[in-house]
């Protein structure tokens, strides 16, 4: 923030005086853990016990009346993990999610399985006629994305994709002031991410005990291309476009997301632009440590940053002509602007003497502001749990589950975001600007 020694004195005088900023706390309604009756309890089955997946778990069955049945995961040493998690040395576990599809006790199934994973486990899900909680981004192709909004449709089925923060109380009091005016009609948007070390840039180690007698690796590949097994692949599996979705599908969908839900959109970009590279992580993988992308979103610019060699905060910045919104980490801060001039047009030093000198005499004449009158402008700041807060997305699908109401994140707004992300890449690795076409739901050079 600006001290009042920056700023020239007549801007001071005309603009007003900085003053500290509000601050407002802000709680996400997510209740404590409570007895409920047996049957008024959801069961769920879990597909993927892997690092998002023993995330999601224990989050879960910490929400009162949910309760975890099942698991399944394609490397029986997650089969253990799950056992330890839910504190059930009896949990039924399977390398097989279809035994947990075909069991009737089971209400629904949430899923944290690689991007070339998800339309499958999804699209079983809801022809089984379970509701399903599944990771981000949705889809792995942008066909494989309609597919999914497709079996949500035709089977009635509640499908909740995971970018958690469009369930966060700051993520709502971003709408809700947006929508209220509090910058006017948003004319850019930016978005930013950046990590610095190796664990970010997904070169996360292998179970030292992972072999082919203990994980089902002919599986695991599905419709990628069949190689012999290889333990990194396993682990880091977003570095390859095989099997997953590079930064755009790991970082870009939760910045995307959030931006949707902030001003009300639901839509895919009617264009992409890229630019990026691997300049860091030069490590056999495919996909880019580095994507800058530019979006047409209906005649709205949105740029977004994301980088794996040089850390920065994660930041959406909304700008319209009365002030900035800008999201990061846990708050959200409103900096409002007054978009009028604080002093005369410098162009008037183009003018002759006589004519500048009574053009800034007329200009302060109606202008200047008496000493100690000038307008105040503050910045707001609401202060809240984490922009990805995991507890209240989890909490709205499986209050969805029970009362059959709408989710947060449904097939057909995840499917936008991941669209986004699918014309960032493939504006990259075409190099040149992509364009969705409504009409065939495919990509354009």
């Amino acid at each position: 923030m600006k001290t009042l020694k920056s700023f020239p004195r007549r801007r001071f005088l005309q603009g007003g005086a900085l003053a500290a900023s509000n601050l407002f706390l802000l709680k996400n309604a997510v209740p404590e853990p409570t007895q409920v009756a047996p049957s008024d309890r959801v069961r769920f089955g879990m597909i993927g016990i892997g690092m998002q997946g023993s995330g999601l778990l224990p989050n879960a069955i910490s929400l009162p009346g949910i309760e975890c049945v099942g698991a399944a995961d394609l490397y029986d040493g997650r089969h253990t993990l799950a056992r330890e998690i839910t504190g059930n040395a009896n949990l039924a576990v399977s390398r097989n999610y279809h035994d947990l599809l075909n069991r009737k006790d089971i209400d629904c199934i949430v899923a944290a399985v690689p991007d070339h994973w998800h339309m499958r486990v999804v699209v079983d899900a809801c022809n089984a006629g379970k509701d399903i909680y599944c990771e981000k981004p949705m889809s792995h192709t942008i066909s494989q994305g309609f597919e999914m909004v497709d079996a949500s449709k035709r089977n009635n089925r509640i499908v909740q994709i995971g970018s958690q923060r469009v369930s966060s109380a700051l993520c709502e009091k971003a709408f809700e002031l947006y929508k209220g005016g509090a910058i006017g009609d948003v004319e850019l948007v930016e978005l930013s991410m950046g990590r610095n070390d190796p664990n970010g840039a997904w070169q996360y180690p292998p179970p030292p005990d992972l072999s082919p007698q203990n994980l089902d690796w002919d599986t695991w590949l599905n419709d990628a291309p069949k190689i012999p097994f290889d333990p990194l692949r396993f682990a880091r599996w977003r570095c390859w476009k095989e099997y997953g979705t590079g930064v755009a599908g790991d970082l870009m969908v939760h910045l995307l997301s959030g931006m949707q839900k902030t001003l009300g959109w639901n839509e895919a970009p009617r264009s992409a632009t890229s630019i990026g590279g691997i300049f860091r992580w030069k490590d056999g993988r495919n996909m880019p440590d580095t994507l800058l992308v530019l979006f047409d979103y209906h005649g709205i610019p949105v740029y977004v940053r994301l980088n794996l060699g040089s850390a920065s905060p994660e930041v959406a910045r909304f700008m319209g002509p009365r002030g900035v919104m800008e999201t990061s980490g846990e708050e959200i801060r409103l900096s409002p602007q007054r978009g009028v001039d604080t002093s005369p047009s410098y162009y008037s030093g183009g003018f002759p003497a006589k004519l500048r000198h009574e053009y800034v005499s007329k200009w302060y004449a109606e202008h200047e502001v008496t000493p100690g009158k000038e307008p105040i402008s503050e910045d707001t700041v609401f202060r809240g749990n984490d922009w990805d807060d995991v507890r209240p997305h989890l909490w709205n699908f499986f209050k969805a589950v029970k009362s059959r109401n709408p989710v947060t994140e449904d097939a057909v707004f995840g499917n936008h975001a991941a669209i986004a992300c699918h014309m960032a890449n493939e504006a990259y690795f075409r190099k040149g600007t992509v364009y969705f076409d409504e009409a065939t739901n495919t990509l354009k050079s």
